[in-house]
């Protein structure tokens, strides 16, 4: 018999979930099941997911399956009428470890669904997990939920509103993972900006980092991942000036480069927020490498509007580019909006891809000749300080840092020399 498998689809935030998933299953002795993590963040996401369930079940009809994540706390009937599905569990019941106990599911033909209202959810209960299946960076959850709304996004749905972890719990959980060998640690969530407005004092994410930084000084690299810019405190910036563990890579919420469209997103910045926000960065800390999400194709998208987000790429100097086609999510403001021709936006998709590679392109070449350090994912292959995908000329160790000398630049990825 063997342990749970789990499928986590989406976000850095499921990753987390999935961990703590794993050892409630493994603790309540669940074998021979599948738990499918879902995402919900566009209509493509959920069909992938059902698509995952269905080759499940066709391939290995005496499995049970366990549906959980965003999608499945939206819909939980549409999850619970397929074939195959066993239980259903909801964002907040997933992380518990009663859900898992080995009598609830998997005893009539009916699947069962456990999924309470998670926008009546007003906490995050800490989860300590020691470290990370088959990965080599570790994830950290510090907040989950949203209070935004976006016109487009249906996650405040599927994650609640924002909820912080307490500093403490955090702290420790770093340490956790330093003391178990973890090399890279990313704090995560769903608007880790937003940390501590929730929370009694006047700690926010930078603050956060700051006390991580003192508090754990063997750990050797902290990444940050997706931030909304409009909310970054000065503290978080003033860290990232003056430490160095922490990685000078950011990922920006972007969303669009045309005003317009920002308003009817329902976003809190302007285009002109995000060029002097990164050109602020740069001047603290020159190498740094910005990342984005940017949608193609929203609702009342012009040509010239698109033309702009092009535009914010190159003003910006954007290396990452993370592009997603619209597709309207039911439910959302968004959804009823005019909407854009579906080939101007798988066009517009592909333009700013292509952007994006020229300008990734332009980056990994100016790295050739340097001297870089490797958090190695695989024994051949590993990323950069920067986030760039680098493979090494030898086997090297999964999970440890090298120096790498930068020996050549292809279109997605550095070669590179390991350097004794």
């Amino acid at each position: 018999m063997a342990d749970a498998e789990i499928i986590s689809m989406g976000c850095r935030l499921n990753a987390f979930d999935a961990e703590v998933m794993r050892a409630h299953a493994h603790d309540a002795g669940v074998e021979d099941t599948v738990i499918v993590n879902t995402c919900a963040v566009t209509g493509e996401a959920v069909r992938q997911a059902q698509q995952t369930i269905r080759k499940i079940t066709r391939e290995r009809p005496q499995t049970r399956v366990i549906v959980t994540g965003c999608a499945a706390q939206i819909e939980p009937q549409r999850f619970a009428a397929m074939e195959g599905v066993d239980l259903v569990l909801g964002n907040e019941e997933k992380l518990k470890p009663e859900s898992y106990g080995f009598n609830d599911f998997g005893i009539s033909e009916e699947a069962q669904v456990k999924v309470s209202n998670i926008m009546e959810v007003r906490e995050t209960a800490p989860h300590m997990i020691d470290g990370f299946s088959g990965r080599a960076r570790s994830f950290v959850q510090i907040q989950t939920g949203c209070d935004h709304r976006c016109t487009f996004c249906i996650i405040p749905f599927g994650r609640g509103n924002a909820r912080s972890v307490p500093a403490g719990a955090v702290v420790e959980q770093v340490k956790r993972l330093v003391d178990g060998g973890s090399c890279e640690v990313v704090l995560t969530g769903v608007d880790i900006t937003s940390y501590g407005t929730d929370l009694p004092g006047p700690l926010r994410l930078g603050g956060l980092v700051q006390k991580i930084l003192t508090m754990v000084p063997d750990l050797p690299r902290l990444r940050i991942s997706s931030i909304d810019s409009i909310e970054t405190d000065v503290e978080l910036l003033d860290a990232f000036q003056s430490d160095h563990r922490i990685m000078p890579h950011l990922h920006l919420s972007v969303q669009s480069g045309d005003n317009m469209i920002l308003k009817r997103m329902k976003r809190r910045h302007l285009r002109e927020h995000t060029i002097s926000f990164c050109e602020d960065v740069r001047g603290r800390r020159r190498d740094v490498v910005f990342g984005a999400d940017i949608i193609a194709g929203f609702p009342t998208e012009t040509e010239e509007m698109f033309e702009n987000s092009l535009k914010l790429v190159e003003e910006c100097g954007l290396t990452y580019l993370h592009v997603f086609p619209y597709s309207p999510r039911p439910d959302t403001p968004a959804a009823r909006m005019p909407q854009v021709p579906k080939s101007a936006i798988k066009a517009r998709a592909a333009r700013l891809r292509t952007l994006g590679t020229r300008q990734l392109g332009s980056y990994l070449k100016e790295q050739c000749g340097t001297r870089l350090n490797v958090l190695m994912e695989t024994s051949s292959a590993g990323r950069t300080d920067h986030y760039a995908a680098i493979r090494m000329d030898r086997e090297l160790v999964p999970g440890t840092i090298v120096e790498a000398e930068v020996i050549g630049a292809g279109a997605q990825q550095l070669d590179g020399r390991f350097v004794q």
